[in-house]
This record gives C-alpha cells, sequence and structure tokens, in this order.
C-alpha cells in the first residue's frame, strides 16, 4: 500500500472531499504544485483551477475551485477555496457560454473596473472550461 496523507477540499458552502490520497496537484500562484506525503509544509494561494488528487486507491479525480489557499501539514493537506465542484459536475456548453460573455464585456468595457472585472470573470470561465476539458481528456484516455 502507497504512502498517503489526508486531504480536505472545503468550500465556503461545504466540504467536497476527504480522504486519504497518494497525490494532490493543484495550481498554485506562482505556478503548479504537486503535494505528496512528506511535502514540506506550505500555505500558498490557489488560481481558478483544476485540483486532482490521486486517492489511496490510485484513483483519480478532478475538482474546480475557484481561488482560495492550499495549506500542507505533516499529516494533512487542506484546500480552502472560494468555491469548489467536482469537475464531472460542471456543464461545458454553460462554461463556453460564460466564457464567451466574460470575452464581449471584455471587449465592450467603458471603465477601467468593468474591464479588471469582465477580467477576472473571463480567467474564471477559462479556469472553469479548462478543468472540464482536462477531465474529458483524462476520461477518454
Amino acid at each position: 500500500m502507497a504512502i498517503t496523507v489526508h486531504c480536505d477540499i472545503v468550500s465556503a458552502e461545504e466540504s467536497i472531499f476527504s480522504g486519504r490520497v497518494e497525490l494532490v496537484v493543484a495550481a498554485g500562484i506562482l505556478g503548479d504544485l504537486g503535494i505528496a506525503p512528506g511535502h514540506a509544509p506550505l500555505l500558498t494561494e490557489l488560481q481558478p483551477g483544476p485540483v486532482r488528487v490521486k486517492k489511496q486507491s490510485s484513483e483519480e479525480e478532478v475538482f474546480f475551485v475557484s481561488g482560495g489557499f492550499i495549506e500542507v501539514q505533516p499529516n494533512l493537506v487542506t484546500v480552502l477555496a472560494d468555491s469548489a465542484v467536482r469537475a464531472n459536475e460542471i456543464d461545458e456548453a454553460e462554461a463556453e457560454k460564460a466564457k464567451a460573455d466574460a470575452e464581449r464585456a471584455l471587449i465592450n468595457q467603458s471603465s477601467e473596473f468593468e474591464y479588471s472585472k469582465a477580467a477576472a470573470e473571463l480567467a474564471q470561465a477559462a479556469a472553469r472550461l479548462r478543468t472540464v476539458q482536462q477531465l474529458r481528456r483524462k476520461l477518454g484516455a
């Protein structure tokens, strides 16, 4: 049996995952992070995007987080997300529409505030879509 660490993925609304994992991969603010048992303690901000967990059973599950933080302790990895959802629950057509809407808003903005908001919405929609596509590639392989 592989060495594991406990992982919790929680959002403001609910706990979405809790269990033993062999690996957690997330998009940190400075780049992708691979967290395995024995990783040094760490606290860093997360970018919107996929969080992959390789469970104790070697099964892999993908989640989408809209941002937040990841904390690594000796026996615990905690993902504290603004919002989180299992990737297989994301509607790809809805994600495509949100991305297109954000792109249009970015083009039609009339103030710096609107530009910033539209850019943030575009990044969020693109990350959500990227998560769905990553899951589809994984399942298709």
